[in-house]
């Protein structure tokens, strides 16, 4: 923990509670999609690395907890914790939450259940990506853009793209399975005002406090993996 950034190691739905009302400018977070696996046996029963990483990756990244709910208990898990999250979160503030396409219906119903005011779908191109036999290859993920009311008017006046393009890190840049390109979260954080607060309740290995320190933002995440929550701890330390 630091003046800048802080890291708790624990359930978000358990962490979230204790943190104070209004205290974020926007929350920004990569959930587990939970959209793995043909059947529900098969998303149930399967492992994060076993739904998300090709048989013949190089890499032995650590798996994460929370990827094997079926889809009516994904969506009121994800709209608890997005309630929770709209409480710690300013007026005026922004949800920006990742989705897939499989989950885009049901992640768009839990922010909107939860308070939250729906703003619109950024898309995030993936030029490195598997193909897909006999169909389209699956290169696109999103980003759902929400508010808490009225969004800031930022002083001076933010423009922020509305496509975001960018392949996961490869090679030792690599942290965590799912893990975003920081160069995309460089732009979302800058929907938090500057010296503003930003709230990942799925920190994973720490990509949103990096992006957030990178660009002025104070970071606050919460892991519930500890071996993830060690790693983003220990990136960011190297920051500041």
């Amino acid at each position: 923990m630091t003046d800048t950034w802080t890291i708790h190691h624990g359930d978000a739905l358990t962490v979230l509670p204790t943190l104070p009302t209004g205290s974020v400018d926007a929350v920004i977070t990569d959930p587990p999609y939970n959209s793995g696996g043909r059947t529900p046996a098969a998303k149930r029963g399967d492992t994060a690395r076993g739904k998300y990483v090709s048989g013949d990756a190089l890499h032995d990244l650590a798996d994460f907890a929370g990827d094997n709910r079926d889809q009516r208990g994904y969506r009121y898990w994800l709209a608890l914790l997005l309630c929770e999250s709209l409480r710690i979160t300013r007026p005026g503030g922004s949800a920006l939450v990742f989705t897939d396409w499989a989950q885009l219906p049901a992640t768009s119903d839990a922010l909107q259940a939860a308070g939250w005011i729906w703003r619109g779908i950024i898309p995030w191109h993936k030029p490195i990506s598997r193909p897909q036999k006999d169909g389209f290859k699956r290169e696109c993920e999103y980003v759902l853009w929400a508010s808490h009311g009225e969004p800031y008017r930022h002083a001076p006046t933010v423009y922020l793209p509305g496509y975001l393009r960018a392949s996961q890190p490869r090679g030792d840049k690599r942290k965590h399975i799912t893990q975003k390109p920081v160069e995309i979260m460089r732009e979302l954080v800058k929907i938090a005002p500057e010296g503003g607060v930003v709230l990942d309740p799925f920190a994973g290995a720490g990509s949103t406090g990096e992006a957030a320190l990178a660009e002025g933002r104070r970071f606050v995440g919460v892991e519930v993996t500890k071996h993830y929550a060690d790693v983003a701890r220990e990136r960011l330390a190297t920051l500041h």
